[in-house]
Parts: C-alpha cells; structure tokens; sequence
C-alpha cells in the first residue's frame, strides 16, 4: 500500500466518522487548479467546515495534526474561499477542522487505531 492508497483509507474513514457524528458531507477531494485540494467540505451545526484528513501508521515523526504546516494552511484558506464562490455560497460561519487517522499497516491492511477530529484547528 503506497501514501495515495494509505491516505484514501484514511478518508474514507474519516468521512464514515464525520457522519456518525452529525456531520453532513458536501464534497470529497474539492480541487482548484493549482491551488491543491480539500479533502472534505462538510456542515456541522451552523458551520462549512473544510476538513484536512491526515492518515498516519507512525507518529515517530510527529502527529499527523503536525503535518499540517504553515504553507499548507494558507493553501486550504485560499481553497475554501474559491469554494466559496465557486458554489456561490457567499460569506459563511467557517472553520478549519483536521482529522488525524493512525492504525498500523499488516499485510498491505490498514488497521486503524484512532480517529481524533480537531475543531478549529487553525
């Protein structure tokens, strides 16, 4: 299983999460040309939140919220207000939210460990 393969799990479980907990999913994988992506664009109570997933098997090298540095953040603020237009949705209660999704890999399986939402991340 490579990082693409590693890192749609995670979403997918994530998204699973989401639901369960009251969330109500608008879009997967929102692109805008050069600008990236945003994993999930959902609504929880009276919020849009643009939700970063990360999937992790280690946290040898941090969490998987650490990921999710500086340059990254302005890039899914810019994103988020392209969405906005783009959906002609106009000025909204917004959050930025991460999902941190760990598990270990057994076999080319991922076995997941904990899925930790992060309100208002950044």
């Amino acid at each position: 299983m490579n990082k693409r393969g590693l890192g749609s799990i995670g979403e997918q479980l994530a998204a699973e999460y989401l639901e369960k907990n009251g969330f109500v999913i608008l879009d997967r994988n929102y692109r805008s040309g050069r600008f990236g992506e945003i994993d999930i664009v959902a609504i929880e109570n009276e919020y849009l939140c643009f939700i970063e997933v990360k999937t992790r098997t280690s946290t040898f090298f941090g969490t998987p919220a650490e990921a999710v540095d500086y340059k990254k953040r302005e890039k899914l603020r810019a994103l988020a207000w392209m969405y906005l237009k783009h959906k002609k949705l106009g000025e909204r209660n917004m959050r930025f939210d991460i999902v941190e999704v760990t598990g270990k890999r057994k076999n080319d399986i991922f076995l997941q460990e904990e899925i930790k939402l992060i309100r208002s991340a950044f």
